[in-house]
């Protein structure tokens, strides 16, 4: 009682001093960067023009106004996807006019294959997740049209780009189940987890970067840690979305379709 009745009192004098009260928040570990809930609509077609600055918080896609082109870069139109790059026989590149929009509170993106040729995959980048040194990076989506051929790697990049630091969740194929993967600095074998989980459900996925250590987070559960050979280079947020690299290849004349709540970002202090 005694340790109730002095805390009041001290609660009491700050409030007569004018000052606030600590609570948890007042040190925290993570410092919310960027939050974005999709309330602005974008019409399918706006995301164009996106080769200025890439790779940089200057890029942007002229395409888009306001807070949207403030906000949002996305993988210039013809960029090839990784399976492109690396020549497999169905590959992609991307096109963000025609797969990406904003309605109804959701960002949507809908990768497709025409009657020939390739993939038309979607990757989108918060401007203000780029080149951060360690951080939180949580979104809450689900896909809501799932087909053979189309995959998502929602990455840390290091914008060094050196061949190995990279740190990916959600990934893999959306007919299969949820993975994520850590690859260490080193170059090393790769840390990866099957979360079991199917891409058709609603989920909230984090990604939490600290000196040392990294914690994937599926649905408030945390699901893998590595603490080897950590990345301790900046990154950049990219959410990646392209053709499949293992299993069937996307159909012609089919589609696919992931549609994201909302996406928040913190910095680490």
């Amino acid at each position: 009682m005694r340790r109730i009745l002095a805390t009041a009192g001290l609660l009491a004098g700050l409030l007569l001093a004018g000052l606030t009260a600590p609570t948890a928040e007042a040190a925290p570990t993570w410092h919310l960067r960027f939050a974005d809930e999709f309330n602005t609509a974008v019409a399918k077609g706006r995301f164009t023009d996106c080769d200025h600055s890439h790779d940089t918080p200057k890029a942007y896609c002229g395409g888009l106004t306001g807070a949207v082109r403030a906000n949002w870069w996305a993988y210039p139109a013809g960029w090839p996807d990784t399976a492109t790059q690396r020549r497999y026989p169905v590959g992609g590149y991307y096109d963000p006019a025609s797969t990406l929009w904003i309605s109804g509170g959701q960002l949507h993106i809908r990768m497709w294959r025409g009657a020939s040729g390739s993939v038309h995959s979607a990757t989108v980048v918060p401007k203000a997740m780029m080149g951060q040194r360690y951080g939180r990076y949580e979104e809450r989506w689900r896909v809501s049209k799932p087909a053979a051929g189309y995959k998502s790697a929602h990455l840390l990049w290091p914008v060094t780009n050196d061949g190995c630091s990279e740190i990916d969740f959600p990934e893999l194929e959306w007919t299969t189940t949820i993975a994520a993967f850590a690859h260490p600095s080193n170059c090393g074998k790769q840390m990866g987890v099957d979360t079991g989980k199917r891409w058709t459900d609603w989920h909230t996925s984090v990604i939490e970067w600290k000196p040392g250590r990294v914690s994937f987070i599926l649905d408030g559960r945390t699901v893998g840690t590595s603490a080897d050979h950590v990345p301790n280079t900046a990154a950049s947020w990219d959410i990646q979305n392209e053709s499949a690299l293992n299993g069937d290849r996307a159909a012609l004349n089919g589609s696919a379709q992931m549609d994201i709540e909302y996406v928040k970002g913190w910095s680490w202090s």
